[in-house]
């Protein structure tokens, strides 16, 4: 067996094949767009080398056959509440169904990050933000993944148990049908609200769109910069965000709440970018543009996910939320426009975010890991502590 590190365009290459190869056959695997990836690892696109750095590795067989892969991470901005120690990161794994294999790649990881100063390392997670590409999927393998969600086989379970890995935390998905009628509480509260003077729910309109960005920011930094895992995010990074996501979105899913004009909730989901991908084999250039805009335009997509919810901590409790959603539901529901929703991953830890997924009548659709790996092993091994956000 050899082992490479990644440090030119041909074994750069060669990482992104892995992951196809360890997934043929599979009819629900969908490949993640080749950029995408390789932005991950390149200083210029991703913001996380200012704080820490990544390294890359093939694995190929004696014959010259790929047979795995991993990325390791450091990151100073990567802290979990309960954690006094360094922690890195692994992710992009795939591997053969072959524990000698598995475990060289493991070693090699944890010798690289040993050598930056950690004592830990999660995985498998990202080198960035985790909407995309973290955890490792354990049940949920029969339906296609929706865009950033981790998809493996499901023998990758047992390469990281066996390798002394421990369940750091589970992360769930719920789904539902879009014209699943909404509980009894969600028209009442709706009622409600719409008898207060002062509130009022709408959705998004691209003449706007800057305007709702710094809605956007408002909402969030209330409701999660001051729970220690999210930084504060300026109005300038959301327009930007929001004007990248422009040709995907679709205005009449992306909602906020407001109380006398001053924006106190939100609820923002887009159609299921993989609906589109998973025609475009890893490939994102002109003529895949103008495919998606083709289908965005015929209605092909007929699948949503969640991407933020929240809620302005003087406004949680009251009902908003329902109010806000059922909004929404007059709107989109029974209109053939879209048939599933997805909502995306929320951790054990964060009872409030599972509540309100089963308060939409949501069932769990999939459920991915987070493992963490101690290097002294005589250290004792404590899962995630309860937070209120993500």
């Amino acid at each position: 067996m050899q082992l490479i590190e990644v440090t030119d365009k041909q074994t750069a290459k060669d990482f992104l094949e892995v992951n196809a190869l360890m997934n043929q056959g599979n009819p629900c695997y969908i490949r993640s767009l080749d950029n995408e990836v390789n932005e991950v690892f390149d200083p210029s696109k991703n913001k996380n080398f200012k704080y820490g750095e990544a390294k890359r590795w093939i694995a190929r067989s004696d014959d010259g056959q790929l047979i795995g892969r991993i990325a390791a991470f450091t990151n100073s901005k990567y802290i979990n509440k309960g954690t006094d120690f360094p922690t890195g990161g692994i992710g992009f794994f795939d591997c053969i169904d072959d524990q000698p294999v598995a475990n060289v790649l493991f070693d090699t990881a944890k010798s690289w990050l040993q050598g930056k100063g950690m004592e830990a390392m999660d995985g498998p997670i990202n080198f960035g933000d985790r909407d995309k590409w973290w955890g490792l999927m354990v049940e949920g393998f029969d339906d296609e993944p929706m865009y950033g969600m981790s998809f493996n086989p499901p023998y990758y379970e047992a390469l990281f148990n066996n390798y002394g890995f421990e369940n750091y935390y589970n992360q769930f998905y719920y789904n539902m049908q879009v014209d699943d009628p909404l509980p009894p509480r969600f028209p009442e509260r709706h009622a409600k609200f719409k008898a207060k003077p002062g509130y009022e729910a709408r959705h998004l309109t691209l003449d706007k769109i800057e305007k709702y960005a710094v809605d956007f920011a408002t909402v969030y930094n209330a409701a999660w910069a001051q729970h220690g895992e999210a930084k504060e995010i300026t109005n300038e990074q959301v327009i930007k965000l929001f004007n990248k996501m422009k040709p995907v979105m679709d205005p009449r899913l992306i909602w906020f709440a407001y109380y006398k004009d001053e924006p106190i909730a939100m609820f923002i989901n887009i159609p299921d970018l993989n609906q589109y991908f998973k025609h475009f084999n890893g490939k994102f250039g002109l003529w895949q543009k103008l495919r998606l805009l083709w289908m965005k335009k015929m209605g092909y997509n007929k699948r949503l996910t969640g991407l933020a919810f929240g809620v302005v901590p003087k406004y949680q409790a009251l009902g908003i939320d329902s109010f806000m959603i059922y909004e929404c539901g007059l709107l989109v529901q029974n209109k053939g426009w879209y048939h599933q929703y997805e909502m995306g991953w929320a951790g054990e830890w964060n009872p409030k975010m599972i509540n309100i997924y089963k308060s939409l009548n949501g069932k769990q659709s999939r459920r991915m890991i987070t493992f963490r790996y101690l290097f002294d092993r005589n250290k004792p091994f404590e899962k995630h502590p309860e937070m209120e956000y993500k």
